[in-house]
């Protein structure tokens, strides 16, 4: 490779310059992920900019007619059976000059865990919500998912082709229930059937939409029409009733709403709102361009070693996610990584910290869902997948040797059910561990095991009651493995902080069991709050946390 050659392709500093093309590739990247609640339209959406970036010709809906097809980024076969996300998806395309990375989350608060992870990999967040429903309970927990982040936050109100709540009450409920203020860019005229566009605060322009666009379910791109405000055909287009009521609610925006204050923004203080159909096509480009120019390329993170320039240093990523069996054929494990600075090159060899020695990563790749393609190189913002023999945890840090980095670990959310897990055939048992190791691998579950007894049954805790019936699925459908589930009474987990302390020696209720996580951490599962203070008064010494400190 010539030195020129290697200029456009690799990001680190040769002889005091910055490679342009590695520069520019950063600057384009916008890395988001979409988070709602169930059935608000998040996937949906997530399609419809797929659709309009040229990566897929047709939208499929979700739960649509039995001779439509399935949301793209729903790759999981339950996903597909039930029309819900239940994993994340990344997907990547271009738009308009821009390389977009997009994370479609799960939407049912039952894997909040999953999204939070997800968001750690994001630069900015979209948040969907139900016109017709506005802010959701499951919503608010996302939503404090997405606070604690810290990221600046969007906010799509889809399904304005329905019946809506009032618009002005709408951002009241955003506001009030989500503690964050609002600032429409657009403003729709009408909903349900006489829905027929957005006002464009910014560009002040009418977007009429043209509904021959949704003869097909929306299912390909709609075109528009645009007149000021002042426009004499603008009476004619939506009726003058319409026009004198947006001109009124314009006045009133203007005169007592938030204005646009982008630091706002950049610190999840205000949230850009935009109204729209996703099922429609109606208003979705329009946000997906105001979206793109308001939001920023990959941002510096933090490490343990300080800040990381995404341009300037060399190549580090960290693991966020990782994901067994997403291709039947080959049964594979496969890590996902958000690329914080640099560049990378198929092939090379990088550091793993965790592991503390050098690894080559040859086959790396991106997604569409579960389809993928082999990369060559990919930048700063960009998300990529790799085979994972075993070695990666969520969490771990890769980076060039030349530069090692340290970046903050994810957190695990403490998990609030818990169930005894057996196999019904004795003979599976290698498969029964294989399935539940993996799936506890990939941050789904969390396994447990009470002293004494070795993993023909396990305790399993969740975050949410779904996960139990996803991983009892994926066990039939992906490792042929039948299973019995016991509900357990257990509500609370604290880790044991002794070290030096025989817990069969504990005084504990009935109500409480002593069990081991698959580090050989000591923890204690309680019924309730009052159990726990059982323990601890009578058991002088016994230190208890609610997170691991190993």
């Amino acid at each position: 490779m010539s030195c020129c050659s290697a200029l456009m392709f690799d990001g680190r500093k040769i002889d005091g310059m910055i490679s342009t093309k590695a520069r520019e590739e950063i600057e384009k990247r916008r890395t988001f992920a979409i988070i709602s609640h169930p059935d608000a339209g998040k996937t949906t959406l997530t399609e419809k900019l797929l659709l309009y970036g040229g990566a897929i010709v047709e939208a499929g809906m979700v739960k649509g007619k039995k001779n439509m097809r399935h949301a793209v980024s729903d790759w999981m076969e339950i996903e597909k059976q039930r029309g819900i996300s239940v994993t994340s998806s990344v997907m990547q395309f271009n738009y308009d000059g821009y390389c977009i990375n997009i994370l479609d989350t799960p939407g049912h608060q039952d894997f909040s865990e999953d999204t939070y992870r997800t968001l750690m990999a994001a630069d900015s967040a979209v948040m969907v919500i139900d016109g017709s429903k506005g802010v959701e309970a499951q919503t608010r927990k996302l939503f404090k998912v997405c606070r604690m982040r810290g990221i600046p936050i969007f906010t799509f109100i889809n399904k304005m082709d329905r019946e809506a709540k009032d618009s002005f009450d709408l951002m009241a409920d955003i506001e009030g229930e989500l503690g964050i203020e609002t600032c429409p860019i657009n403003w729709p005229i009408g909903s349900g059937k006489a829905f027929q566009g957005v006002y464009d605060r910014l560009h002040k322009r009418m977007l009429k939409f043209v509904s021959e666009g949704t003869a097909l379910g929306g299912a390909h791109e709609i075109e528009a029409v645009s007149l000021e405000l002042d426009d004499p055909a603008l009476a004619d287009m939506i009726g003058e009733d319409s026009k004198e009521q947006l001109i009124e609610e314009l006045e009133l925006l203007d005169g007592a709403g938030h204005p646009l204050d982008m630091e706002m923004v950049s610190r999840g203080e205000l949230s850009p709102v935009f109204f729209g159909s996703a099922l429609t096509n109606f208003g979705v480009e329009p946000f997906l361009k105001e979206f793109l120019s308001m939001t920023t390329s990959p941002l510096p993170r933090v490490a343990e070693e300080g800040t990381i320039d995404p341009v300037e240093a060399p190549f580090s990523a960290f693991v966020f996610k990782i994901q067994a069996n997403m291709n039947k054929a080959h049964r594979d494990r496969v890590a996902f990584m958000r690329i914080c600075s640099g560049v990378f090159e198929k092939g090379m060899e990088v550091f793993h910290v965790q592991e503390g020695k050098k690894i080559k990563i040859s086959q790396p790749t991106q997604l569409m869902a579960q389809d993928r393609s082999i990369v060559d190189v990919a930048y700063a913002g960009d998300i990529i997948s790799v085979f994972d023999p075993g070695i990666f945890s969520i969490g771990d840090t890769i980076c060039d040797a030349s530069r090692i980095v340290h970046y903050h670990g994810i957190p695990t959310f403490a998990p609030e059910h818990f169930c005894r897990l057996r196999q019904v055939d004795s003979l599976k048992r290698k498969q029964f561990i294989k399935g539940t190791t993996e799936i506890a691998q990939e941050g789904a579950i969390q396994i447990f095991l009470e002293p004494g007894k070795g993993m023909e049954e396990v305790i399993v805790g969740v975050v949410g009651t779904l996960q139990f019936d996803v991983l009892t699925y994926r066990l039939v459908h992906e490792y042929n493995i039948e299973t019995r589930m016991e509900m357990l009474p257990y509500e609370l987990i604290r880790w044991v902080d002794n070290n030096d302390m025989d817990l069969s020696h504990l005084t504990l209720t009935s109500d409480t069991k002593v069990v081991q996580d698959m580090k050989g951490n000591d923890l204690l599962l309680f019924a309730s709050d009052w159990n726990i203070d059982w323990a601890l008064s009578h058991n002088k010494g016994l230190r208890l946390s609610e997170f691991n400190q190993s």
